[in-house]
C-alpha cells in the first residue's frame, strides 16, 4: 500500500497539473480530499454544438480534459444536444433563437471528430444529454424546477440586468443552468470544467447534486481565450478564432499575428512548456536576446503539432516563411486557378477590379480601388496603378493582394 508521505506527494503533483492556466478551484480542499479517496475521478465537460467548427478557445478546456486523463483520471466529453436547443443564455442580452434538432445533431457530429486530436479515444466516454433529458417527465422537470428558485437565478449576473432593464426572460432560458446542472447529477461527476462564462451553471450543478443527496463536485474553470484581435473572447462569429481544423499553414500565419504581450497567454492555456521555462523565455526577450517573432515561431508549432503530423507543420512553416521572405517571395503551391476564356470576357466586364469581385477576390470594386491606391494589389508580383487595366485573351494573371499574399491565378 503506497505510504501516506507518498500518496500526499502524488496527490500535490496532479494538483500541480490540474490547477495550471486555471481561473478558479472550488474548493481546492475538496479536489484534495477526491484525488486521495479514489484513484479514478469523473470528469466532465459539456459542449453545445451550436456551430460545426471547434477553435482554440475550445482546446483549452479540452486540454484541461487532457491532463486529468494523462494522470489516469476518466473524461466525460458531453454534447449538450439537449440544452443546445435551448440556447445558452450566458452573456446575451436577448432571448437567443432555438436550434433546431437536425442543425444541433450535424454539429455534434462534427465536433468528435475534432476532439480525439486532443482526448485520448480510450479514456473518454461521449455522452448526450438527450439520452436521459428527453426521457424525463413531466412531474420529474417540476421536481427538478423545484430544487432552486426564482431568486437565486436572478442572481446570475445576464438574468439580473435583464430583468432590472425590463428585456424578456423566457422559462426556457430559467431552465437551461437547472438542465446543465441536471446532467452532474445523471452523471455523478467529481469534477466539471468549464469556462468562466459558466461559472453559474458549474455551481448549479454543485448544488443540485447536494439536493439529490450525491457528493458536490469540484468546479473548475478556465479563463476565455483571448482572440487574434488581443480585445474580445476567440469566436468564430466575431473572425478573430484560428479554427482547429485549418491548414497548418494557415494556422501559422495566424497565430505569428497576435500581439507580443498575448503570446504569453497562449504558451500557458495552449502549450505544457513549464511556467519557469514561459518566464525564462520572456526574460530573454525583454533582455533582447530573442525575437518576438521567433517565440511565436515556436508557439505556433508548439500548438499545431497538437494537431496536426508534425512534418506537415514543419513544412508550413518553412513555406509560409519562403512566401514572406523580403525580396524572395515564393509562390504557395495550391494557388486558387479560375479558367475564363474567350466567350466569357465577351460576355462579361474584362476589368479587372470587375472579374475580381465576380470572382469573389474582391468584396467591391471600390475596395479594389482603395486597396490600389494603397499600393496593396499586385499582378506578377509589381504593384497595379491602373484600376482600369483590362484583361486580354490567351493570357496568365498572377493576382495577390497584401503582404499575407492572398493569391488568385486568372487564365484567359
Amino acid at each position: 500500500m503506497e505510504s501516506t508521505s507518498s500518496q500526499e506527494a502524488s496527490t500535490s503533483l496532479q494538483i500541480q497539473k490540474i490547477i495550471r492556466g486555471t481561473s478558479s478551484v472550488i474548493s481546492q480542499k475538496d479536489l484534495e480530499d477526491k484525488l486521495k479517496k479514489k484513484p479514478e475521478l469523473k470528469v466532465k465537460a459539456g459542449f453545445d454544438p451550436t456551430a460545426p467548427d471547434m477553435h482554440l478557445g475550445h482546446m483549452v478546456l479540452l486540454r484541461k480534459l487532457r491532463h486529468f486523463q494523462d494522470l489516469g483520471h476518466r473524461v466525460s466529453f458531453l454534447l449538450g444536444d439537449f440544452t443546445g436547443m435551448i440556447g445558452d443564455p450566458t452573456g446575451k442580452s436577448e432571448t437567443r433563437k432555438q436550434l433546431t434538432k437536425e442543425e444541433v445533431k450535424e454539429n455534434a457530429k462534427t465536433y468528435q471528430d475534432q476532439v480525439f486530436k486532443i482526448l485520448i479515444p480510450g479514456k473518454t466516454d461521449v455522452v448526450y444529454n438527450s439520452s436521459w433529458c428527453s426521457s424525463l417527465k413531466l412531474e420529474e422537470v417540476l421536481q427538478l424546477t423545484a430544487k432552486y428558485t426564482v431568486s437565486q437565478l436572478l442572481e446570475r449576473d445576464d438574468f439580473r440586468k435583464r430583468y432590472q432593464g425590463g428585456s424578456p426572460i423566457s422559462l426556457i432560458e430559467f431552465l437551461y443552468p437547472l438542465i446543465q446542472g441536471y446532467d452532474s447529477v445523471v452523471l455523478e461527476s467529481d469534477i466539471e470544467i468549464g469556462g468562466t462564462d459558466q461559472t453559474f451553471n458549474l455551481l448549479v450543478g454543485r448544488e443540485l447534486q447536494r439536493s439529490y443527496g450525491k457528493e458536490s463536485q469540484v468546479v473548475i474553470t478556465m479563463p476565455l481565450l483571448v482572440g487574434l484581435d488581443g480585445i474580445k473572447k476567440m469566436s468564430k462569429s466575431l473572425g478573430n478564432y484560428v479554427g482547429i481544423l485549418e491548414k497548418p499553414i494557415d494556422m501559422f500565419g495566424k497565430i505569428l499575428s497576435i500581439s507580443d504581450e498575448l503570446m504569453w497567454n497562449y504558451w500557458e492555456l495552449l502549450t505544457d512548456k513549464p511556467l519557469e521555462a514561459i518566464q525564462a523565455t520572456k526574460d530573454s526577450m525583454a533582455k533582447g536576446d530573442l525575437h518576438p517573432k521567433e517565440i511565436k515561431s515556436e508557439l505556433a508549432l508548439a500548438i499545431m503539432n497538437q494537431l496536426h503530423p508534425e512534418d506537415s507543420n514543419r513544412q508550413a512553416k518553412e513555406e509560409w516563411e519562403k512566401i514572406h521572405r523580403p525580396g524572395e517571395r515564393a509562390i504557395p503551391q495550391d494557388v486558387r486557378e479560375e479558367i475564363l476564356g474567350k466567350n466569357w470576357l465577351l460576355e462579361n466586364d474584362p476589368t479587372l477590379l470587375p472579374v475580381l469581385v465576380k470572382l469573389n477576390f474582391l468584396p467591391s470594386t471600390s475596395e479594389g480601388r482603395r486597396i490600389i491606391a494603397s499600393g496593396g494589389l499586385y499582378l506578377d508580383e509589381q504593384k497595379i496603378k491602373d484600376p482600369y487595366l483590362k484583361l486580354e485573351e490567351g493570357k496568365t494573371y498572377l493576382i495577390r493582394q497584401g503582404k499575407k499574399g492572398k493569391y488568385l491565378r486568372i487564365l484567359t
